[in-house]
């Protein structure tokens, strides 16, 4: 963190959506490694942006109210900036099947304006871009490297492979240094804990900590990986830092599988509450299950040395911990 201190402090970094888990967790990351933060987000309902997640900051960082879409905000928003997190973006898959305009407009045409922004008044900033491991579909090989085949299956993991192409074609026709990451299931403080459309081990918590029933689809048996969101914010630091990075699409998780089921009773042992049920899949989400799925991340930690440090157990537990104490700002 020495290293990370050193070199971002005084930058001026830009976090789309950074008001939602992944941007607030990294806007408190980078504020108090002494950078200025500017957050735009369009606090969109359901989508999880929440004012009371950058509370812990909200002196030091800048917020605007803006959509990504809007060419004459982030034609402003963009100058002067040096590295640029992408984060913003339609997250809910169940919004995406019923209304798969939006997710396109937000996820394409948002990604487009803002590169586009860069490319006319800031073309030397630095770009990360977040997508999800959903770009690769169904797994035709365990565990799934970044050469594996990419085949979406639905709406929102469809809009994220388009939204990553046009990041890295920024970065081949106009030179913006852009890196895209491949996000596996993420967990943690600061996530939304309202509805179980997105962000299902969250969820788990929810229902565990309110002593109701875990609904667990079929037979639970589903393999994931799960990311402590403290692990992410780091190796989001350490690419943007890394020389190397730019230019390349990197798998980010912890690589070690574990059933629904088996997590649902682990969140259940920890929290001492709770209980689970297996129930059947709606037809919406067994046209969208993927099935079995976990990273592998060497070319990550060949790049920059990273590999997770939050074990699953430490992570719920720091999880719940947060939820006990300011549940009233998250249900």
């Amino acid at each position: 963190m020495k290293e990370n201190n050193n070199h971002l402090k005084n930058k001026r970094i830009l976090i789309t959506g950074g008001l939602g888990f992944v941007g607030s967790n990294l806007s408190i990351r980078l504020t108090e490694l002494g950078a200025e933060v500017l957050i735009v987000d369009n606090m969109l309902p359901r989508q999880g942006g929440n004012l009371f997640n950058i509370e812990p900051v909200k002196d030091k960082v800048k917020v605007n109210i803006s959509d990504i879409r809007n060419p004459t905000s982030m034609n402003h928003l963009v100058k002067g900036m040096d590295y640029i997190f992408h984060i913003a973006g339609q997250v809910n898959h169940v919004d995406s099947v019923k209304d798969p305009l939006n997710d396109l407009s937000i996820n394409v045409e948002g990604t487009l304006v803002l590169m586009e922004a860069l490319r006319m008044n800031n073309p030397e900033a630095r770009v990360i871009f977040t997508g999800t491991r959903g770009e690769y579909g169904s797994s035709l090989s365990l565990p799934v490297a970044e050469n594996h085949a990419i085949n979406p299956i639905g709406i929102y993991a469809i809009t994220n492979f388009a939204a990553e192409r046009i990041v890295l074609t920024y970065h081949n026709l106009h030179h913006i240094k852009s890196v895209c990451l491949r996000i596996t299931n993420t967990f943690g403080p600061r996530h939304q804990m309202a509805h179980d459309e997105y962000g299902v081990f969250n969820w788990f918590i929810r229902k565990a900590m309110d002593n109701e029933t875990i609904p667990i689809f079929g037979d639970g048996r589903i393999l994931r990986d799960y990311l402590y969101i403290d692990d992410l914010t780091d190796s989001m630091l350490a690419i943007a830092l890394s020389e190397n990075t730019y230019g390349e699409v990197y798998n980010v998780g912890s690589g070690v599988p574990l059933s629904f089921v088996e997590l649902a009773n682990k969140i259940i042992g920890i929290a001492g509450t709770g209980r689970v049920d297996h129930t059947e899949f709606t037809s919406e989400r067994k046209a969208l299950e993927p099935g079995d799925y976990y990273a592998d991340i060497t070319k990550i930690k060949a790049a920059i040395g990273w590999q997770p440090k939050i074990s699953l157990d430490e992570g719920i537990s720091k999880t719940i911990e947060y939820y006990k104490k300011y549940k009233k700002h998250y249900w």
